[in-house]
């Protein structure tokens, strides 16, 4: 069943070259992500590189909305919609294994006492990412509390899981904000890469539960394709190693990969340039110093008059795999 119109979700951002379809009348703040920056001080977030502030990203709806607390999350919603944040103290017992179990867990009892059992989309923030927990890679750690939140709440951890990110931070509890609502998301993958919930074992006891995108109906006409973190991966190995134009190309082309996909899902002929010109991406660079090199890629590839290049966002943060150097993630919103 479709969104009603009058239950529709929209986006805002400060950087206005790509404006999302708009409704007339009051709307009220369902929730916000700083991208750049965290709204909380006790927020894991990565630090902004271009444009060199936070750039707010806004979930608004129509009409009022309830505000919540449970466990350690933190929400609003509006019983059709709601987005939250999760943070748990990894330093304490059972480290990040525990405390991504214990987000997750908690992010699951919200989804049950609102009634939005479908998650869409999920940024997950880890503090010092690659650095070991009892032996074994905090990452890896995450994945596992990720995955026994995910078995007990009786969710699958295969197809169908929600778009997701998971981004190295400085400092900062583990943070994980999320997005879900009272209808599914299309799961989409990519040809060129094995998905991620069929990794081997050699990336970890436990592999990572997310799709690469999730195509969502917020209302009004309007869809949303959200396009995970995505890095330069073919098939399931890492390519180019230490080479981050190279590696830039690469997530581009994955990118465009989901974006050939997608367009079987959509009602409209859109090529695949006109979508590629309309991304609205957050560039996450591991080494400060390859800004202006990444930049140069992405620029490159969108156009440099497009609004996707004009909008895009650079954030220093760690990508989930050592050898990695930079992973990009997408939105593209349609109608309205």
């Amino acid at each position: 069943m479709p969104v009603a119109a009058a239950d529709a979700l929209r986006c805002w951002h400060d950087r206005p070259a790509l404006a999302w379809p708009t409704r007339a009348g009051h709307e009220t703040v369902l929730g916000v992500i700083c991208h750049g920056g965290a709204t909380d001080e006790a927020q894991a977030a990565p630090e902004p590189l271009w444009p060199p502030y936070p750039v707010p990203e806004r979930w608004q709806v129509h009409g009022p909305v309830r505000q919540g607390r449970l466990g350690c999350v933190r929400y609003r919603s509006n019983g059709v919609w709601v987005f939250g944040t999760a943070r748990a103290d990894d330093r304490s017992p059972g480290g990040m294994e525990a405390a991504a179990w214990r987000a997750y867990a908690d992010l699951f009892r919200v989804l049950e006492r609102e009634g939005c059992a479908h998650l869409q989309r999920l940024w997950n923030y880890l503090p010092d990412i690659h650095g070991l927990d009892d032996g074994l890679e905090r990452y890896r750690r995450f994945n596992l509390g990720r995955a026994r939140a995910f078995a007990e709440a009786g969710r699958g951890l295969g197809a169908g899981a929600p778009a997701a990110c998971a981004m190295g931070t400085r400092t900062g509890p583990l943070t994980v904000h999320f997005l879900a609502g009272r209808q599914p998301a299309r799961a989409i993958e990519n040809p060129r890469q094995v998905s991620a919930y069929h990794y081997p074992r050699r990336y970890g006891p436990c592999s990572p539960t997310f799709s690469r995108a999730a195509l969502a109906d917020l209302g009004g006409g309007v869809r949303v394709l959200f396009i995970s973190g995505t890095a330069s991966i073919v098939g399931h190995e890492s390519v180019h190693l230490g080479d981050v134009a190279a590696q830039t190309a690469e997530c581009l082309r994955n990118i465009d990969a989901v974006l050939g996909v997608a367009r079987e899902h959509l009602a409209s002929s859109w090529s695949l340039e006109a979508l590629r010109g309309r991304l609205e991406c957050t560039v996450y660079v591991r080494r400060p110093a390859d800004l202006d090199l990444v930049r140069a890629v992405v620029t490159s590839h969108l156009g440099a008059t497009s609004p996707a290049a004009q909008a895009a966002t650079y954030l220093r943060a760690d990508v989930c795999r050592a050898e990695l150097l930079v992973e990009i993630e997408a939105q593209l919103a349609l109608g309205g």
